[in-house]
């Protein structure tokens, strides 16, 4: 099958991030590609309106695309049942070219492995009988290991594991046979019935298929058990350990065992320290889904991921550096991902990412569904702030018209429920609105941790203040930013209060001519960060 191809957009996602990411993965997988959008973090308010007003499902959370378990090619190898017996788990390795074997139980569930290792370990011992009696196998097993048939069956079978073959005299066979031992016998009218008299547990009849009438009603009355077998009695006592089921030479402790969603980094030390030949993978309901060995480490397959609306790796999912990168699709400057090969880059100065995806859907002669023509013209609408911020472009505008058109939506009315939706901060905490939309950026050697919220409630953004410098500060000391602002857009008056903290922060005063009262600024007429915010003081870094 075709690996899939996670799109993603930037972490803290805002409505463009995920709405691209939805309507990019759509086109893809209309053009035969195994594309899956994923989030990166909570999606907002205002996000959460558009997928539940168009019906659109939330995408997945994807917390990493560093290389798993899962990226490996795997042994498959069969799950055994913990009763069958060592015989048919020889013969299934044997079958399968395999060392190891998972025993699961009937829900699938790991249980225990088998190793050759195990099974050989445990009969090498020819004198040790203690083997079938600790087991306590059962009657179906011994016959079938030995092809033969239950001639007699008695109500509970429990044999001490003592095994004799009817070699010496009938007065020395006498001397050892005890209750419950096991007798293999060709043949032999007497010693069938010394067996029976001595309340042996098992007899088992070799070359024939059973004994004469009188000895197999003789054995039911007195609780013996006879199995009959056409081969000879040197076979029969060579297999008859084999019937010992394989939950008696199983592992089932200190196991060592790994999940799908394990990293490969953290599980390559325990390798190194534990130096089993094969290890277990299950999911994450126990059920194996193969082994790995130390060879399976040297080449796994890279997850493949495409980017829209960020290009900077602080933005991206973590571990980006294990995978392989496609396409990046976005509107903002050009950061510091970069990629071992050639790939698909398409950078426009437009206002959304999302009128990228629906240029993308006209250039492939592909009309996108009317839920996904709703997305992508909400998206349009929340990053030009209905066509008012600077970034917006003819094209945007052009666009989210066509866009509204097949969606069947009125745009202005469309856009109040969607401001409205996502603007209130009542019952929000406070490091949920500062960490909304966060992007991190590096300007020289100064770096700049930028949050921006949409609101019209100001009034619930007072009360919140104190908290949120908290939170700001403590951001700001413990991930190693110069300034950490917060950029809250009022829709109504068109303009944006920044809060801020941190040592730069006077490099942002300056570079607006403006003095920082009460840790803030308003700044009117600014509602775009990348247009209004970067480029200001990026110029006065330099």
């Amino acid at each position: 099958m075709e690996d899939l191809v996670f799109i993603s957009g930037h972490k803290n996602p805002d409505t463009d991030s995920i709405c691209a990411a939805i309507g990019y993965a759509h086109l893809k997988r209309k053009r035969g590609v195994q594309a899956v959008p994923v989030r990166l973090g909570d999606i907002s308010l205002e996000t959460r309106f558009v997928l539940d007003y168009f019906g659109v499902p939330e995408p997945i959370f994807l917390d990493t695309v560093k290389r798993q378990v899962s990226d490996l090619d795997m042994d498959e190898v069969p799950g055994i049942s913990p009763q069958i017996t060592v015989k048919s788990a020889w013969n299934i390795m044997r079958k399968n070219n395999v060392k190891v074997l998972p025993v699961v139980d009937d829900a699938g569930k790991l249980l225990g492995v088998v190793t050759l290792s195990n099974i050989t370990q445990k009969f090498m011992d020819a004198m040790d009988d203690s083997t079938l009696a600790a087991s306590q196998t059962s009657l179906d097993n011994i016959a079938e290991t030995i092809n033969g048939r239950v001639l007699v069956r008695t109500r509970e079978f429990r044999s001490t594991g003592r095994i004799h073959v009817a070699a010496s005299n009938l007065v020395d066979l006498r001397a050892v046979l005890d209750p419950g031992d096991i007798l293999i016998t060709g043949q032999r009218q007497d010693v069938l019935e010394a067996a029976i008299a001595a309340q042996a547990g098992l007899i088992i009849h070799t070359c024939a298929e059973e004994p004469a009438e009188a000895i197999t009603e003789a054995a039911r009355n007195a609780g013996t058990a006879i199995i009959g077998t056409l081969s000879d009695t040197y076979t029969t006592a060579r297999l008859i350990n084999q019937s010992t089921p394989i939950r008696h030479v199983m592992t089932h402790e200190d196991l060592v065992v790994f999940e799908e969603n394990d990293l490969i980094d953290d599980i390559r030390e325990r390798m190194l320290k534990t130096r089993y030949r094969s290890y277990p993978v299950v999911d994450t309901n126990q059920h194996v889904k193969g082994f790995i060995s130390r060879y399976h480490l040297i080449s796994p397959r890279q997850k493949k991921v495409i980017l829209v609306d960020h290009n900077e790796r602080s933005q991206t999912v973590n571990g980006i550096e294990q995978a392989e990168i496609l396409e990046i699709i976005d509107h903002h400057r050009l950061g510091d991902i970069t990629t071992g090969n050639p790939i698909y880059f398409k950078n426009e100065p437009v206002g959304s990412t999302s009128t990228i995806i629906a240029i993308l859907y006209e250039e492939a002669g592909l009309r996108p569904t009317r839920a996904i023509a709703g997305i992508l013209c909400a998206a349009i609408l929340s990053d030009t702030l209905q066509f008012v911020s600077p970034t917006c472009t003819h094209r945007d505008r052009l666009m989210a018209e066509r866009l509204a058109d097949n969606a069947g939506i009125d745009i202005a009315e469309f856009a109040r429920e969607m401001f409205k939706a996502g603007s209130t901060l009542k019952g929000r905490r406070p490091i949920d609105i500062v960490r909304s939309d966060f992007k991190d950026y590096r300007l020289g050697k100064l770096r700049f941790g930028i949050g921006q919220v949409y609101t019209q409630d100001m009034e619930t953004l007072a009360e919140l203040r104190t908290e949120m410098l908290d939170h700001m500060e403590d951001i700001c000391i413990r991930e190693g930013f110069d300034s950490v602002m917060v950029l809250v857009t009022d829709v109504t008056r068109k303009g944006s209060e920044l809060i801020l903290t941190g040592p730069a922060s006077e490099i942002v005063a300056q570079a607006f001519g403006k003095t920082i009262r009460d840790n803030s600024l308003f700044l009117e007429g600014v509602v775009s960060r990348k247009k209004q915010i970067l480029p200001k003081l990026a110029q006065v870094v330099e």
